[in-house]
């Protein structure tokens, strides 16, 4: 395999995130750019509310990507899927066959398509994920090539609004004139760079604070117990601020220099500063406030905390709250780890903050473990310059005659005709020979033909297949062992 070029996308609620990365002939991943491109309220939540103004500002993110592999271009990109929307469903799927067979894996992918088929109101599944499989009532961590006839697959749907989908095909399909790849859902792509194996299996959770929304994921026993989205994040602190008669990037300013997530004691008033004991009430009143509804997911999941011993990690721009983790690890009981990815990322770029930038960094490393595929342009093949030959005086011959009189020979006539597969002369002052264009044809009921007369694939249901396929092997491969990479 080549060195293929990924490109991963990250569009948040305060900054738009691009990422480069190259994936060698081993699977490496080598990290080598990271740009971003602040907004403001053109996105909310996670989802794209003006489109323009998203497109313009992925654009600018581009165009700084681009520049860095010039002269190729960005054709194609990885997206992540996250923000309010997002929420997870459980569901038990069950096949009961007529006598003890092998199962297969297209018994799986049969009861994949059921789990990506249940029917949901304005939202679509854009994963699944296995709680628990038991073949005739026995758990087991891989049911492929098991003996059996009752299966119970206990799955997570894992589903979004469809506006959230559509907006992001208008902006990167049609606006930008890009390819999506593939896209992934941000959290489960943070725990697989973040958390450790041995963390999911003895129970952990993982919370990324955002600046708009605040995602809790707990694991237990290897896999995906509970996803929760928060309404609640970063912002939320600055805004209240806000009322003490700041503006928006004064009270940011003011919450990262003076803020703490614990309450401070009563100060003499300044006139000359500003008044950081009022505003670490705000600070710490809505600190606490998010810190509770963290600790809230772990009962909503139907556990205690003795039953995560590996405590929550924690990303996110939000958690550089000055005490923001020690009040966590305090109201919690539970022990507090910032999440990074470790030596799992080669980073060949040292201005590249790593903390700051693991969201976009988990889609890019997610892309390179699945089957990687390439997304820019080819290099420019330099080809020779053609030789120009000096014009050479006409031969002339000499024919007998009386008066030995010498005539130049008769210029060629072009041929006009054309064999088959091969480019004829055109004579001057005819019009060139239109060119046929490789249209397809279309077949019975509409179908594209190819070049052979055989059918094209309906790209939808081609994209639909694929899903299909990598839902079934997340299903079969969750529960294989893997080794932590020290």
């Amino acid at each position: 395999m080549e060195e293929k070029i990924i490109i991963a996308l990250e569009i948040g609620s305060s900054k738009i995130k691009g990422a480069t990365g190259s994936v060698g002939p081993d699977g490496a991943l080598n990290v080598k750019a990271v740009e971003e491109e602040p907004i403001t309220d053109i996105v909310r939540y996670g989802c794209i509310r003006n489109i323009v103004e998203t497109a313009q500002a992925v654009r600018n993110v581009i165009s700084r990507l681009e520049q860095r592999e010039a002269p190729r271009k960005v054709e194609g990109v990885y997206l992540s899927l996250g923000g309010r929307s997002l929420s997870a469903q459980s569901v038990d799927i069950e096949r009961r066959l007529a006598s003890e067979t092998i199962i297969t894996h297209d018994i799986i992918e049969d009861i994949t398509r059921e789990a990506l088929d249940y029917a949901m109101n304005e939202r679509s599944i854009v994963t699944v994920t296995p709680r628990e499989l038991q073949v005739d009532g026995k758990a087991t961590r891989k049911p492929e090539g098991e003996m059996g006839s009752h299966i119970l697959a206990r799955l997570n749907l894992i589903s979004c609004r469809n506006q959230l989908l559509r907006n992001l095909s208008v902006v990167i399909e049609e606006r930008l004139g890009l390819k999506i790849m593939d896209t992934f859902v941000r959290p489960l792509a943070l725990a697989d760079l973040v958390l450790l194996n041995d963390e999911k299996k003895l129970g952990c959770m993982l919370v990324d604070f955002g600046a708009e929304t605040t995602t809790v994921a707990i694991y237990r026993g290897g896999v995906l117990v509970h996803l929760a989205v928060l309404p609640m994040g970063s912002r939320n602190i600055t805004r209240d601020i806000t009322t003490l008669n700041y503006l928006e990037e004064q009270a940011e300013e003011l919450k990262r220099t003076g803020g703490s997530a614990f309450p401070t004691l009563e100060a003499a008033y300044s006139p000359v500063q500003p008044d950081f004991v009022a505003i670490n009430n705000y600070v710490s009143a809505r600190a606490c406030e998010i810190i509770i509804n963290i600790c809230e997911q772990i009962k909503y999941a139907g556990l205690i905390p003795s039953k995560l011993p590996e405590g929550i990690v924690i990303v996110g721009k939000g958690a550089r709250l000055k005490g923001f983790n020690q009040r966590l690890e305090q109201l919690s009981g539970m022990k507090v780890r910032s999440g990074v990815p470790g030596n799992r990322l080669r980073i060949l770029d040292g201005r590249i903050q790593v903390a700051d930038s693991v969201d976009v960094l988990s889609i890019l490393n997610k892309a390179a473990k699945s089957d990687p595929q390439e997304c820019m342009s080819q290099r420019p093949v330099e080809t020779p310059k053609p030789i120009i030959e000096q014009p050479q005086a006409p031969v002339v011959t000499t024919t007998p005659s009386t008066g030995g009189y010498t005539q130049p020979a008769a210029p060629e006539v072009p041929d006009n005709t054309q064999q088959a597969g091969t480019i004829g002369t055109r004579v001057p002052g005819q019009p060139p020979k239109p060119t046929p264009t490789g249209i397809p044809s279309t077949g019975e009921n509409g179908n594209l033909k190819g070049e052979n007369g055989g059918k094209k694939s309906n790209p939808f249901v081609r994209g639909y297949n694929a899903l299909v396929a990598k839902v079934a092997n997340i299903i079969t491969d969750t529960f294989e062992e893997e080794e932590d990479e020290e």
